[in-house]
């Protein structure tokens, strides 16, 4: 597994027009064949009118993947009969992607829940999902289990990761499910790492905390102009962006981004 490459300067940048650019927002809806792709939290950062944070549901026909954990998982019972098996993926552990891991005893999920993480940080978020902070995983009523990712996990579905370039480990996402291939690519500044997760992608899903032309290298996140150009690199099918920073797209018109 490669490391996560150091990226560009951040210039803007001259992309094709005929990939299309779509903002998430709470609640979308995408489909594709027998998946759903339902956006149940979209800020970054923290809660406001516009959204909660992070969370997005992937519904196949026989399991569902969930992607982080920010306060927008407070809506999975509402799209999600917990009948089918369940995966959590972690991307990392900056706290608007795991802050409604407090929320996880207001679930039951008939089959359990397997929590995947990166190698090196189970003790940590054990340590979160202990009695000092919210109710302590052995303490659910159903089993939930925190798993940190290896090359011989057992999944139903083909799953590729690789490190992003943010300022704490930080993980991306391949599925390959039902034919399609969604990826998601969580905080993170431009790195190559991203683009070789995103190739051929039927739908790429990446963060977009910065506003366009807006860069910070001492906290790498992509602006629009950087996520169009890992779509287009990667020959993504369709881009959609999401994790909008709650304390710069102050309203859902300034995620409706042409570039």
């Amino acid at each position: 597994m490669r490391q996560a490459d150091k990226g560009i300067s951040g210039l803007m940048i001259s992309v094709s027009k005929s990939l299309k650019v779509i903002p998430a927002y709470d609640q979308m809806s995408i489909k594709e064949n027998n998946l759903e792709i339902i956006f149940l939290g979209t800020n970054g950062w923290y809660d406001t009118e516009t959204g909660n944070t992070i969370c997005i549901l992937i519904k196949g026909k026989d399991y569902n993947i969930i992607i982080d954990a920010g306060f927008g998982i407070q809506k999975l019972d509402k799209y999600c009969d917990f009948s089918n098996k369940n995966y959590l993926f972690i991307s990392h552990l900056h706290l608007d992607h795991i802050c409604g891991l407090h929320l996880l005893a207001k679930f039951n999920f008939k089959y359990g829940l397997d929590i995947f993480i990166k190698q090196g940080l189970k003790n940590k978020l054990n340590r979160i999902l202990s009695l000092d902070y919210t109710v302590p995983i052995k303490r659910l009523n159903y089993k939930a289990k925190i798993i940190e990712l290896n090359n011989n996990l057992k999944l139903p579905f083909k799953l590729k990761y690789l490190p992003l370039k943010h300022s704490v480990p930080t993980l991306g996402f391949r599925f390959e499910i039902e034919d399609k291939i969604i990826t998601f690519i969580s905080d993170t500044g431009y790195c190559e790492n991203a683009v070789e997760l995103a190739k051929d992608s039927d739908i790429l899903i990446t963060e977009c905390s910065y506003l366009p032309g807006e860069i910070n290298e001492n906290w790498p996140h992509l602006n629009p102009e950087l996520a169009k150009r890992i779509a287009i690199e990667s020959n993504s099918k369709k881009l959609i962006l999401t994790h909008f920073a709650a304390d710069k797209y102050t309203d859902l018109k300034k995620r409706e981004i042409k570039i």
